[in-house]
């Protein structure tokens, strides 16, 4: 245990380091490098996928649910998705060194605001290896050196990923323990990193809801949270029924294993045997398992009669868990309300602040008034009326690669990039101005 302690602090003072150069860049040094980094992971797309193969074929013998092994598997693709977002990354505006405030205080003196690294921010992330370019891409940009924390699953693809963009800065001039990593699977390994307050400015988990809460209640270290997504759609009495099923059927089965994906269905009682008997033959031809209440089963039968065979299949009786559930998977929740007020209290006692959906026509007065209604009263970090919640994303909302989506209030909410991994500090200057 000592040496692994001795080890990570290592590991951040060498991040710590890199932090001071990386704080007096200029833009265009740091875009240079993210230009580099996309570079040479496009020169090195081969080795970093079969680097992969070696965690996906381990997490396929471990018995990795097919969620998971979506979000741990890379290709040609998907590696030139984290090239091109650094590409992206390069073409934004600079977070760092702008003018927030600027004005005269008493004495003549000039006082501003202005924008500055947060110094070294620490990543801990689980079966997601696109998160090592990404954050690495963001950190930089924004003038920090990162220290990134994969999760045992992904080793070999870290490894690869990050040596390729080391590399990639230290040609480009700046250091190359801008980025730096844990690449061991011991999990203690967590534990000393969320201790070196001091060393590390801000840690950002992201992963599911077992490693957000230890860090939550373990880390010395300031945390940003990224929240799990038990996210909903609420289909009003006057939605269009035809745009209702399709943003659900988007919002379950597009990527099952995102946090912004729905895990749960609510539907006005009013609407119900109108709209739920072919929607959840949808879902059930879809293979999504629906567990529903006793008004959604009435509307699996009235499906199943209807000629959609398979449907009591895929239909099992909801209980109180399944109302708080990210699945993660092919399976649903369904819950009949009696209207918006009944479907916001729902919401607002099992969502976890991450995206909510309502499907009402809002031409209309009743549809207008309950989307405003909606739109008011849902406590989350993103709200849609008649759109999937699947938009829930830094490239969607312009922010280029994200860092995370948070589900809390304090510094930042919803989709977080650059903007959030910076701080500020005022800049007084005077012409020898003393204090009486």
């Amino acid at each position: 245990m000592a040496d692994l302690e001795t080890s990570v602090r290592a590991i951040a003072l060498a991040a710590r380091k890199a932090s001071a150069v990386l704080a007096r860049t200029t833009t265009d040094q740091r875009n240079a490098a993210l230009l580099a980094m996309a570079r040479a992971l496009r020169e090195h797309s081969a080795a970093i996928v079969e680097a992969n193969a070696e965690d996906m074929k381990a997490g396929r013998a471990a018995g990795m649910s097919e969620g998971l092994l979506d979000r741990l598997e890379l290709n040609e693709q998907r590696v030139e998705g984290m090239a091109s977002a650094l590409e992206d990354l390069a073409s934004l505006s600079d977070p760092v060194g702008r003018v927030l405030e600027e004005r005269t205080i008493e004495g003549g003196m000039l006082l501003q605001r202005i924008s500055v690294p947060l110094g070294v921010v620490a990543m801990v992330y689980e079966a997601r290896p696109n998160v090592t370019a990404d954050a690495a891409g963001i950190c930089l940009k924004a003038g920090n050196a990162c220290v990134l924390r994969g999760g045992s699953q992904a080793l070999h693809s870290n490894i690869a990923l990050t040596k390729v963009l080391r590399d990639a800065v230290q040609k480009a001039g700046l250091p190359a323990d801008s980025i730096c990593s844990i690449e061991t699977a011991d999990r203690a390994a967590t534990d000393v990193l969320m201790g070196l307050h001091g060393l590390v400015d801000v840690l950002i988990p992201r992963g599911g809801a077992g490693l957000i809460r230890h860090c939550i209640e373990h880390s010395k270290v300031p945390v940003i949270e990224t929240g799990t997504g038990n996210c909903h759609v609420y289909v009003h009495e006057s939605a269009d029924f035809d745009i209702a099923r399709a943003i659900v059927m988007n919002a379950k089965t597009q990527r099952t294993g995102v946090c912004n994906a729905c895990e749960s269905l609510l539907v006005d009682e009013a609407a119900a045997k109108a709209f739920l008997p072919r929607m959840l033959s949808e879902l059930a031809n879809a293979g999504v398992v629906v567990h529903g209440d006793s008004l959604a089963r009435e509307c699996a039968a009235l499906a199943e009669e209807g000629g959609s065979a398979n449907m009591l299949e895929h239909f099992v009786d909801a209980v109180e868990a399944d109302w708080g559930t990210e699945y993660l998977a092919l399976e649903i929740s369904v819950k009949t309300v009696s209207g918006v007020e009944e479907a916001i209290e729902h919401i607002n006692r099992y969502g976890t602040g991450h995206s909510e959906c309502i499907i009402a026509n809002t031409s209309s007065e009743d549809g207008e008034n309950a989307a405003d209604a909606f739109a008011a009263g849902v406590d989350a970090a993103a709200v849609y009326v008649n759109v999937s919640t699947r938009f829930t994303d830094g490239a969607c909302f312009g922010l280029g690669a994200e860092i995370g989506i948070s589900t809390q209030k304090l510094h930042v909410r919803g989709p977080f990039a650059l903007e959030a991994l910076t701080s500020y500090k005022y800049v007084v200057r005077g012409e020898g101005q003393v204090r009486g």
